[in-house]
């Protein structure tokens, strides 16, 4: 009996275990099923709006001081210096003799030209007078031949143009002679001074080398700045620039653009900018460098973002912006940038919601939680 109860419990025993394991087994997909059903994680970024606004920065580059006007008088002749006005310093006027030079030569050829078209001038006036003469006497029938008439006109009409062509080489050497004066086109300072008394100037002289003297306006000057490419939209013609000068420290100067070059420069890729400056003073002087200072603004209020909210990477410039829950990719392209913000173009508008802190390993389509 006892060996008999002894079997019967290790029976109940194992059927035990099994209904244990039966059940844990009917359990199992109810567990995966619940755990299917739960949310996708989303990761929490921080983020902003989108606001339009202007954006403003202060631009140094270096610049040049340049005078208004500038000539370099040079001989269009073969001759020698006669008689020198000016020196180094020299304050001119307009029309003030600054040079006097002598040319034996064309005063020679002159007076041979003057001479030749006196000459050409009487040969007309003879066969003029024979050609009215023919002319009056044909009018008597057959006393006079047709040939004969139309011969004097000929050569009348001959030596009206010898008449004309000694006149022109006459007006050539006399403008040749108005080159040996040399006088001041405008007000300014003679800035150099290369030939003495004397001198031998002229196309194939010393004045061909240097020139005999240099004038420059310095009631004026210019201001030149090189702008680089990518500030140049942001410069507009009278803006103000200030600028100052190694020489005159503790001064300020200012001026405002009055020219600009339209077109990049070759070599530096930078637009060529000019502003007049009162000199009246004659603190500056030509060729000094100066620092200059500009205020740069958009033209009108643009889309400015934090620098971190822009990604560049080998797949471009893009935003994040957050799009029903999850983040997009948006191109832009960069503006100005002033510190820790930067200006940016592309498909934003005001309102919409971008991660404030976007890295590269941020994927397209990525879960995020607004934080």
């Amino acid at each position: 009996m006892r060996a008999r109860a002894k079997r019967w419990s290790v029976l109940l025993a194992a059927g035990g275990l099994v209904g244990v394991s039966a059940c844990r087994t009917a359990e199992a997909p109810a567990k995966t099923s619940s755990e299917t059903a739960r949310p996708v994680a989303r990761t929490a970024a921080a983020t902003f709006r989108v606001e339009s606004s202007r954006l403003e920065s202060n631009l140094r580059l270096p610049a040049e001081l340049m005078a208004d006007q500038t000539v370099d008088v040079y001989a269009k002749v073969n001759s020698y210096v006669k008689n020198l006005r000016v020196d180094i310093g020299s304050v001119v006027r307009k029309g003030d003799l600054l040079v006097t030079l002598e040319a034996p030569e064309i005063e020679a050829q002159l007076a041979s030209a003057k001479a030749r078209q006196a000459a050409m001038e009487a040969v007309h006036v003879a066969s003029k007078a024979s050609y009215e003469r023919l002319v009056k006497t044909s009018e008597t029938q057959g006393a006079v031949a047709r040939d004969a008439i139309d011969q004097a006109r000929a050569k009348e009409q001959a030596d009206a143009a010898q008449v004309v062509a000694a006149k022109a080489t006459h007006d050539e050497l006399a403008a040749m002679k108005g080159y040996l004066v040399m006088k001041a086109p405008f007000d300014g300072v003679v800035t150099e001074r290369n030939v003495e008394l004397g001198t031998y100037v002229g196309p194939s002289g010393r004045g061909s080398n240097k020139p005999m003297v240099v004038v420059k306006a310095l009631q004026k000057m210019r201001l030149t700045v090189s702008i680089p490419e990518s500030y140049s939209p942001y410069v507009r013609l009278g803006d103000t620039v200030s600028f100052s000068v190694r020489s005159l420290p503790g001064r300020v100067f200012s001026a405002n653009i009055t020219r600009r070059a339209g077109a990049l420069d070759a070599a530096l890729r930078s637009e060529r900018v000019e502003a007049d400056v009162d000199n009246a003073d004659g603190a500056l002087m030509p060729m000094m460098v100066a620092e200059a200072r500009l205020k740069l603004s958009s033209p009108g209020p643009t889309v400015v973002l934090p620098r971190t909210a822009v990604v560049e990477s080998g797949m471009g410039t893009y935003v994040l912006r957050v799009q029903d829950g999850a983040a997009r990719r948006i191109p832009v392209t960069r503006g100005l940038r002033v510190g820790e913000n930067i200006e940016v173009f592309g498909a934003l508008e005001a309102g919409d919601v971008l991660v404030l802190k976007a890295t590269e390993e941020m994927k397209e389509g990525m879960r995020v939680a607004e934080g």
